[in-house]
């Protein structure tokens, strides 16, 4: 009995000293951070970091998220081009259409957020541009801007206010792509800034994860399947 006892007291040492670890090391890179970011997530298994910050003069804040990806840029790209699957895996999106293809780096697309319960769902018109990379430039950007009024109200949906972010993807190798995006979403229509702030330090980690979950599929790791919009030049 004796025996028993203190291995369960080792155990759970072990366990604390381990959960003291972690800790610490999330303190550490929380301290490590800069320009007034704050590490909210840190997935070491998936290379996952989200980071949230207080801007000045507003009580809703700016998120920032880093994904290191075990696919090549080109699954990224095939991905980020399919606009009507972005509803499986961006994050509580209800709807997803691409309304308009302006160029071959630039196209207006179309979402439906659900919102939580007591609000009403909101909707929003995005034109993403693509600056493609090149042989001086290896990386690719997309810039993603929300146009509010290029459509009518769809009702009974509330238009959202602000949902602008940029993403950079930047090939690490012929295996993997590391994606950096940054960003501020306002919902407006009274959402409160707290549930808005909860949902920026969970949404961008989520949005990784289902991206990681989509491009495991064929469909994306296909190199003969082409690429709607031009990422590379």
């Amino acid at each position: 009995m004796l025996k028993k006892i203190t291995l369960a007291l080792m155990i759970g040492a072990l366990s604390n000293s381990a959960f003291a670890i972690k800790a610490l090391e999330d303190l550490r890179a929380e301290a490590e951070t800069k320009d007034g970011w704050r590490l909210a997530k840190y997935d070491r298994r998936h290379n996952i970091k989200a980071y949230v910050k207080n801007e000045d003069g507003k009580s809703i804040r700016s998120f920032k998220v880093e994904a290191l990806f075990d696919y090549p840029i080109d699954v990224v790209a095939r991905l980020q081009s399919d606009v009507d699957n972005y509803k499986r895996w961006y994050f509580e999106v209800l709807e997803s259409k691409l309304l308009k293809k302006v160029s071959d780096k630039e196209f207006i697309f179309y979402l439906v957020h659900n919102a939580p319960v007591g609000m009403a769902d909101r909707d929003v018109v995005m034109k993403a541009t693509i600056e493609p990379m090149t042989s001086k430039k290896p990386y690719v950007i997309i810039k993603m801007v929300s146009l509010r009024d290029y459509l009518p109200t769809q009702k009974p949906y509330e238009r959202m206010e602000t949902e602008d972010y940029i993403i950079k993807l930047t090939p690490q190798g012929d295996n993997q792509t590391l994606l950096e995006s940054e960003g501020y979403i306002d919902p407006g229509a009274g959402a409160p800034s707290w549930a808005v702030n909860f949902i920026q330090g969970k949404a961008p980690y989520t949005n990784m994860m289902g991206m990681r979950r989509m491009m495991a599929m064929p469909q994306y790791q296909d190199k003969k399947a082409p690429i709607t919009f031009t990422f590379f030049e």
